[in-house]
């Protein structure tokens, strides 16, 4: 047996669980997802995966060279989560993490509106970074207890880097806000851009409610969320946005009208030339 099929749980930064892993215990019936948890993984796959590719487009464009590679780390950190919560995910139906990344069509998308928003300038990005990272650290940590061992290893990996991303998030929102009259008009604006997609990142339903002890409830992490962001927008002097919320649904498969433009980009390649390699 490889090494690589010893355990499929790995979780230490040096023996991490990767996609490849996942997938070999898979394909050897150590792991399969049901139904539910699939489904489950397809979400939070989508998530991670979307905000991978828009955090992508800000290499070689980022206000400084460190942070070119700081928010080009950030995104491949996104997309090594996505690659796993898909790989798990595509077990339930025989299909590969690049079959659910390059070959569905929108409304087959789970992801959440506030991923798939425009980077705008630099403060709505970090504005709606900020966002993500005091919603998916929570997620994760409490994902690690997940009934399920896959997810649970999954998760409790991807918790240490959003710790590193919440952070990374927070010293800029301090930063702009404190910094000159333009950075802090354009944090308050990014805020209220991206504050009415932060409802459905907590909307529980159906699927979240037969998980059980396998995923976390969305609405239970809200009160965390908000006590987080409100002890740092204090800090910043900055007060909590109050916009009303969007429509939502993504999670369902209705998206706002940037999804589409995103992934024609995404998955031209993979579509123009299916199973190419290089």
């Amino acid at each position: 047996m490889s090494d690589a099929s010893a355990s499929a749980t790995r979780i230490t930064p040096g023996n991490a669980l990767r996609p490849e892993d996942i997938a070999l215990a898979t394909q050897t019936g150590t792991a399969k997802a049901g139904e539910d948890v699939a489904e489950y993984a397809l979400r939070l796959g989508d998530d991670a995966l979307i905000l991978a590719q828009r955090l992508g487009h800000w290499i070689s464009r980022a206000p400084e060279l460190e942070e070119d590679v700081a928010l080009g780390n950030i995104a491949l950190d996104q997309l090594g989560h996505a690659r796993s919560f898909l790989t798990y995910a595509g077990s339930a139906w025989d299909k590969s993490e690049d079959d659910l990344a390059y070959f569905r069509r929108e409304p087959e998308f789970r992801s959440a509106h506030l991923f798939e928003q425009p980077n705008g300038d630099f403060a709505v990005t970090i504005a709606r970074q900020f966002i993500v990272a005091n919603y998916q650290f929570p997620l994760y940590r409490e994902l690690a207890r997940s009934a399920d061992p896959m997810l649970a290893a999954i998760a409790a990996k991807a918790v240490k880097e959003v710790d590193y991303h919440r952070d990374h998030s927070t010293q800029w929102v301090l930063r702009l806000a404190g910094g000159t009259d333009e950075s802090r008009r354009r944090i308050v604006a990014g805020l209220a851009l991206m504050w009415p997609f932060v409802g459905e990142l907590f909307e529980d339903d159906a699927l979240t409610a037969r998980l059980g002890d396998s995923g976390v409830v969305p609405s239970s992490l809200r009160a965390e969320f908000d006590r987080a962001v409100a002890e740092v927008l204090a800090e910043a002097e900055l007060e909590v946005p109050a916009a009303p919320a969007a429509t939502g649904g993504g999670r369902h498969g209705r998206h706002s009208e940037h999804l589409g433009y995103l992934l024609a980009e995404m998955q031209v390649l993979a579509r123009e030339y299916p199973g190419a390699s290089w």
